[in-house]
């Protein structure tokens, strides 16, 4: 197997652009809780900052450009699609499948699918969406399952780290384990400018013994696969080390991932609001509050979740960017942002490298082993 070590050091293909060299990002406008308001709020924040990034958006045109007209920077720099329907926060994936080829969730996936666009975003029903972008995009090859990417909040210079599995599936092998390692090293890369990212698996605990047999299954796999993945892999990692600097990369299944997610979001939450009882108290903790306003606003804005706003679906052939449905203009932004970033870095295609680079498909180790067993069983034959 051919090894490139530098496939996600080197140019890649030029991602989708406009003729003014604007990298084109997919916005699914009718998905989120707050509507296409929001959604187009949170584009012209991103246009006003950023002069080299363009949309196209989905979802009823007669309201979208009404939208539009209030925001006149944007004129040229957003393609309106009409979309008839959108895709509930209730609807069962199977039933986006079936009936969805008129939704603006279904559009936008398209235009990344199409080439029009380097980055697909919603606010959407994350089953539904998970399951369009693996029927539309495909997943890349040797990938079993795609997962979703998140930015934790850490220790780190950077200030974040990247976690996955975070819900796209419940289950994981071993080498599922291996893949989400490798694909979340390559998000550090061009999502965070990290050169050698650090890689922990997520465990009951640090020692060898602990955890079930594919978490030692893949921590023996991780380490023979870190020098040849330009990976420092630091070995298992607890819960308490996800938002800390002992690593960039957090791996770990759909199932605990999530649960860690939503619990960290509901931790962050009820500390806000404990802050703001307390400070409520009497008239001299309020007193107290007026003195600690500066660093107050600094801790507001460093647990500030729409600052970290957007899931991203690795191990599919495009990069699709799940926002929260409850994103305001803010949030969205963010997700924006990132975004841009990777389909400005041509992420989607270093990713397939990355992948390729390192791990056989499943194919390749089912004839591996059956050439294995039938060169053993030919040479019992022929020592009987």
């Amino acid at each position: 197997m051919t090894t490139d070590l530098s496939s996600e050091n080197i140019a890649s293909n030029a991602p989708a652009a406009d003729k003014s060299g604007r990298i084109i990002i997919s916005v699914d406008a009718m998905g989120g809780d707050r509507g296409p308001a929001a959604v187009i709020a949170g584009i012209a924040q991103s246009a006003a900052k950023n002069p080299d990034i363009g949309f196209i958006v989905h979802g009823d045109e007669p309201t979208l450009t009404k939208l539009l007209k209030k925001k006149r920077h944007l004129a040229d720099v957003v393609e309106v699609r009409h979309a008839e329907d959108v895709v509930t926060m209730d609807a069962k994936p199977s039933h986006v499948m079936r009936n969805g080829k008129k939704t603006s969730m279904w559009s936008t996936v398209d235009a990344v699918r199409n080439g029009e666009a380097a980055v697909a975003v919603s606010c959407g029903n994350t089953g539904a969406l998970m399951a369009l972008s693996m029927i539309r995009l495909r997943k890349l090859p040797g990938v079993n399952r795609p997962a979703i990417a998140c930015l934790w909040p850490s220790t780190n210079p950077g200030g974040f780290n990247v976690m996955l599995d975070v819900g796209a599936d419940i289950r994981a092998d071993e080498h599922d384990l291996l893949q989400y390692a490798l694909m979340g090293a390559s998000y550090a890369r061009n999502g965070l400018g990290l050169s050698r990212p650090r890689i922990g698996l997520l465990n009951v605990g640090t020692e060898e013994h602990k955890g079930r047999a594919e978490l030692k299954a893949a921590n023996e796999l991780i380490t023979d696969a870190a020098d040849q993945a330009n990976i420092d892999y630091v070995g298992f990692v607890e819960g308490g080390d996800i938002p800390s600097d002992r690593a960039d990369v957090i791996v770990t299944d759909g199932y605990t991932g999530n649960i860690a997610l939503k619990t960290g979001e509901g931790t962050a939450s009820f500390i806000s609001g404990a802050l703001r009882s307390a400070f409520k108290h009497s008239p001299l903790s309020r007193l107290g509050a007026l003195f600690a306003l500066t660093s107050l606003k600094r801790l507001q804005k460093r647990i500030d979740p729409r600052r970290v706003n957007g899931g991203v679906f690795l191990g599919l052939n495009g990069t699709v960017v799940k926002s929260h449905g409850s994103a305001d203009a803010t949030g969205i932004s963010a997700a924006i942002k990132l975004a841009f970033t990777l389909g400005e870095s041509g992420f989607s295609e270093k990713l397939a490298a990355r992948v390729a680079s390192v791990t056989p498909s499943r194919q390749d180790e089912t004839a591996n082993v059956k050439a294995s067993d039938d060169a053993a069983q030919s040479t019992n034959t022929n020592n009987g």
